[in-house]
């Protein structure tokens, strides 16, 4: 593996491991992490929650190969204390946001357990792909003790392929820092090639699956510590690494003027006329980035 240029945050990384069959994404967010964060005044237990899965949405969108396709990240529940978490991946934009109880946030203790927050609530992952217009969706519970769990039970369950996730995450200084590791293994062949007799317990996954779990918390948001040399701090013994950089990251929230105004046009008319102000003005608020935009209807 070489490199003339590393990887160091808010951009992915793009690895196979040929002779392993196994595929992968890495990525760290730091400055694109700050700005999503900064749209809400999020507590902790709710930004460490977001900064999770902002990270996961990144390391899926990783895996898409079309320009416009789009993976779509969704926790809900009816009676958690969080409502609805939402956040999706286009073309290296990211964008995500948290509805939930501020009161029953303030009261939580020590016990932030995904179980705490969601109670009985589901995760659904949708990918929309550009170049035939289909879409795919996902629906798991939320059971084990992350987000991060659930999303890698996704893959097992509805795309029934080996997968490992790992996700650090850290956002208690002015410089919040999550980072991941997406491991999947791809049974008769790498990457680009279909995919046959699937096994969970293939020696060559349990291999990868093993080494890929030896990663420390710490390391993942280490910054001084780019992403090609934590991969080869994993796989150095691995007789190749394949490594492509991919996208850089931004915060990617699509609200416009044009865009509300094209979705209050399919309104009935007495429905919008309900929306509007005194002023005559419907005011329309944006959840991901928390911007107010006044439509002249």
């Amino acid at each position: 593996m070489t490199d003339t240029h590393e990887t160091y945050a808010d951009r992915l990384l793009t690895f196979t491991l040929p002779q392993r069959h196994v595929r992968g994404r890495m990525v760290r967010l730091d400055s694109v992490l700050s700005t999503i964060l900064s749209a809400h005044d999020y507590p902790t237990p709710i930004r460490d929650l977001l900064a999770e899965a902002l990270v996961l949405a990144a390391l899926s969108g990783g895996l898409l190969k079309d320009d416009g396709s789009q993976v779509t990240i969704q926790a809900q529940t009816d009676s958690g204390i969080v409502e609805l978490l939402a956040c999706d991946y286009r073309g290296g934009e990211l964008r995500g946001y948290v509805q939930f109880d501020p009161e029953r946030v303030a009261q939580l203790g020590a016990d932030v357990s995904l179980e705490t927050l969601f109670g009985k609530g589901f995760l659904a992952v949708t990918f929309d792909l550009a170049t035939n217009d289909q879409r795919y969706q996902g629906i798991v519970p939320l059971e084990g003790n992350s987000i991060t769990a659930a999303f890698e039970n996704y893959f097992g369950q509805s795309e029934q392929v080996p997968t490992l996730i790992r996700v650090s995450v850290d956002t208690s200084t002015d410089q919040p820092v999550a980072s991941g590791i997406l491991l999947q293994h791809l049974a008769d062949g790498e990457e680009g090639r279909e995919r046959l007799h699937v096994r969970m317990d293939h020696p060559e996954w349990e291999h990868v699956a093993i080494i890929g779990d030896t990663i420390r918390p710490e390391e993942l948001i280490d910054g001084t510590l780019s992403l090609e040399a934590l991969l080869w701090r994993l796989f150095h013994e691995e007789e190749e690494i394949r490594v492509t950089p991919g996208p850089y990251l931004s915060r990617g929230c699509r609200c416009t003027t044009v865009h509300f105004e094209n979705v209050l046009a399919r309104f009935p008319s007495e429905e919008r006329a309900a929306m509007r102000n005194d002023d005559g003005i419907i005011m329309v608020d944006c959840a991901f980035c928390s911007r107010l935009f006044p439509i002249q209807d």
